[in-house]
């Protein structure tokens, strides 16, 4: 089997969209921005887990019903 580029070519580096310029720019301008992204990625999906605190509050749950009538 062929290879991405080479079947469908390799990509032209005539033409560079104005968002690509911006985010070159943007990324050489701001070093930092790359490293705060990974910080980020750590913070907020990377945790660690404690699967003993995670069944005692499936334990713990109560049941809702699925539609609430008076």
């Amino acid at each position: 089997m062929k290879r991405k580029e080479q079947a469908y070519g390799k990509r032209s580096k005539a033409y560079v969209s104005e968002f690509e310029q911006f985010l070159a720019n943007y990324m050489t301008d701001h070093p930092g921005v790359e490293k705060d992204q990974q910080r980020g990625w750590y913070i907020w999906w990377d945790r660690p887990v404690n699967f003993d605190e995670l069944e005692r509050e499936r334990r713990d749950a109560v049941p809702l019903k699925a539609y609430y009538c008076e």
